[in-house]
């Protein structure tokens, strides 16, 4: 255990409190159990350090991660144990889907000491999903999504810049007095800064290990398929990645792979609860979530050129990164007769060129346009929406 505190106070003398996510002050941390889910390198690990280390002692408080060789021997409920006799308060356990049995010990510890509190993090957000019905009633879970184009904005280069509400965006209310020309840092921000360690030179190739490691460990292991099955997967992400917005003909792309469609259609949901894909549904449903299938992008613009580099189609770039940054706070839908409805707005996305043939002057359609700096009427740039979280 006195390994663990070292690694521990070493993490921590080297966690800056410089910049913070924007879910850093939304959690409840004083709750009794508080699950942290999100993709593999958005953030998570220094999240909960900055919380200890802004808040919190070093005698009452440990930080573990759940991959740490101290637990090819120790059981988690009686490093618990343990540290609860020792005065301990805070436990504090980073990814948690990398410790077999993990949810029935969280339950376990949660009903055993009352008043012990975990924060524990999780990447694999499928077996996230699985193991929360466990800790159902217990626990508080927080999903974290990537960077928006305001946080990029702050951690590279240092630009405070507040959120403004998609009423602000849409009214071009948006203001940047310390940047005067947007565009190249939204160019940047489209290829390497979704991911706080896009500021770090090794981006490609470290973006690139979490993509091969989502489709050939985390959705296999969850799902119980073989190593054929993710090469079909990333063959499928390919596809989606080079597509104009892609619409999903199932029985076309079931043929181009050799798979059922009834395995698409989990293979789909499978790569949405991964996070590596994100699928825009239209208003039958009524509910996000319950309407069909009309687009499916992929989770965001650094993963396309990840994997298709400058040959990603100009369209899907836009409508990605749109429906990327709009889904964390509003309702997103397909729309009949343009791009996108969010909550009762109606967007259409295209370059500077693009014309309003479609769109209603009726004060809640909007042309959204790439490569422009400024709005006006009901012309948006496209980048403003990036700073909505």
């Amino acid at each position: 255990m006195k390994a663990l505190y070292q690694k521990f106070e070493t993490l921590l003398l080297n966690t800056t409190l410089d910049f913070k996510r924007y879910l850093y002050d939304e959690i409840a941390w004083e709750s009794r159990m508080v699950g942290i889910i999100g993709g593999r390198g958005v953030g998570k690990t220094t999240m909960i350090l900055q919380r200890i280390k802004e808040h919190l002692s070093v005698k009452n408080t440990l930080y573990v991660s759940a991959d740490d060789m101290y637990f090819s021997e120790h059981k988690l409920i009686d490093l618990a144990d343990e540290f609860y006799k020792n005065a301990g308060e805070y436990l504090f356990i980073d990814e948690i889907h990398k410790y077999a049995n993990w949810s029935q010990e969280l339950k376990n510890i949660y009903d055993s000491y009352p008043r012990l509190k975990v924060v524990f993090t999780g990447s694999s957000i499928l077996d996230i999903l699985k193991g929360t019905a466990d800790l159902s009633r217990r626990a508080i879970i927080y999903q974290l999504q990537g960077l928006s184009f305001r946080e990029y904005l702050k951690l590279f280069h240092g630009y405070d810049v507040p959120v403004y509400s998609l009423e602000q965006i849409i009214n071009n209310e948006v203001k940047l007095p310390e940047i005067e020309h947007p565009l190249p840092l939204f160019k940047e921000y489209l290829k390497r800064g979704y991911y706080p360690f896009g500021i770090e030179n090794e981006v490609h190739i470290r973006l690139g290990q979490i993509i091969v490691q989502t489709l050939e460990t985390d959705i296999p292991q969850y799902a119980k398929l073989n190593v054929g099955t993710a090469r079909k997967l990333k063959r499928l992400l390919f596809i989606i990645a080079e597509s104009v917005p892609f619409k999903p003909n199932f029985s076309k792309i079931s043929e181009m792979i050799g798979v059922s469609r009834n395995s698409l259609t989990d293979y789909f949901l499978y790569m949405e609860q991964a996070g590596l894909i994100a699928q825009l549904r239209d208003e039958t449903g009524g509910i996000r979530g319950l309407g069909k299938v009309d687009k499916v992008y992929l989770d965001n613009t650094n993963i396309i050129y990840n994997l298709v580099g400058d040959k990603s189609e100009k369209g899907n770039i836009r409508e990605t990164f749109f429906f990327n940054q709009m889904r964390l706070k509003n309702e997103v839908m397909s729309a009949k007769k343009a791009d996108f409805i969010v909550n009762e707005y109606i967007f259409e996305l295209g370059g500077k060129k693009k014309q309003q043939h479609h769109i209603e002057k009726d004060g809640k359609s909007f042309i959204v346009k790439d490569d422009i700096e400024f709005g006006y009427l009901n012309v948006i740039p496209l980048w403003a929406f990036g700073l909505n979280y």
